[in-house]
């Protein structure tokens, strides 16, 4: 069977989305997700699916989000996605927010759980629909999920913006929401290296850990640390692949590239919360 066949029946198994225009349930005709008001949604194939009537402005383009992969199936967010497939199994139903090219959102269906990713980037979700596994992949926008009421046992949202009252509208009753947030540690090498003597070398996570707790006040917090190690070329990878690096002084890029830390210091917290 061709891939965007199987990502097809995949879909129309999973029965979860939702016409972006209208909201109407998306019913699988032949390749396409097509509503009753008529409005059609092609596969791409390799059996993604783009909901946005037009492209998204990003940053994430095809070299960085393939140096994103290098790093991430190095390893270097497995223990806290860990954390989260630990808790998901065959009944569960997840979407993983902002999913990016889709190696995390790939460990979570390893637990047997049905996964969908989406993100904003196309260029994203083409390099998502390349892997092999049991996830589907969309490109969609966060404000106006694609999906119906209640569809997902979990979601989960590696440092992508919360759109909470989205989250709790396609959650399940008693649906979990693992969220992971920077701390003050995250990528410190990155920041004294690049930022020493400016605001930009210090992190509080105040601001966006107390927007989370006012939407779940009964959630909890479990603080992650490690150190992952780098070789030159993945230091190189991860200077690519995230934004803090983006906007530092080029001559403090190379001196860091020239000279690169023999690892990366990852410190987190991820927070977990239940809809009542």
């Amino acid at each position: 069977m061709r891939k965007i066949e199987e990502k097809a029946q995949a879909m129309a198994k999973l029965g979860v989305f939702a016409c972006p225009v209208c909201g109407e349930a998306l019913t699988l005709s032949q390749t396409s997700l097509v509503c009753a008001n008529g409005h059609r949604y092609d596969l791409a194939k390799k059996g993604t699916v783009n909901f946005l009537a037009k492209p998204s402005a990003t940053e994430y383009d095809t070299p960085m989000l393939e140096a994103r992969r290098r790093v991430l199936q190095a390893g270097f967010f497995a223990p806290f996605v860990a954390a989260i497939q630990s808790q998901l199994g065959a009944g569960d139903t997840v979407l993983d927010v902002g999913c990016g090219e889709g190696t995390p959102t790939s460990r979570l269906a390893e637990s047997g759980a049905q996964a969908v990713g989406f993100d904003i980037s196309a260029p994203a979700i083409a390099l998502a629909g390349r892997l092999a596994t049991s996830a589907v992949f969309c490109v969609a926008d966060l404000a106006r999920l694609p999906f119906l009421p209640g569809s997902f046992s979990a979601v989960v949202d590696l440092f992508s913006p919360g759109a909470y009252q989205e989250f709790d509208r396609v959650l399940r009753p008693e649906g979990r929401l693992f969220k992971v947030i920077p701390a003050a540690g995250y990528l410190r090498e990155l920041r004294q290296g690049l930022y020493a003597g400016t605001a930009k070398a210090a992190y509080s996570n105040r601001a966006v850990l107390d927007r989370f707790l006012a939407a779940y006040p009964d959630a909890t917090q479990t603080p992650l640390t490690y150190d992952f190690p780098v070789s030159p070329n993945q230091f190189e990878d991860v200077m690519k692949m995230t934004p803090l690096t983006w906007q530092a002084d080029p001559a403090k890029r190379a001196a860091m590239v020239a000279a690169p830390p023999a690892s990366i210091h990852v410190d987190v917290l991820l927070l977990e919360a239940k809809l009542r």
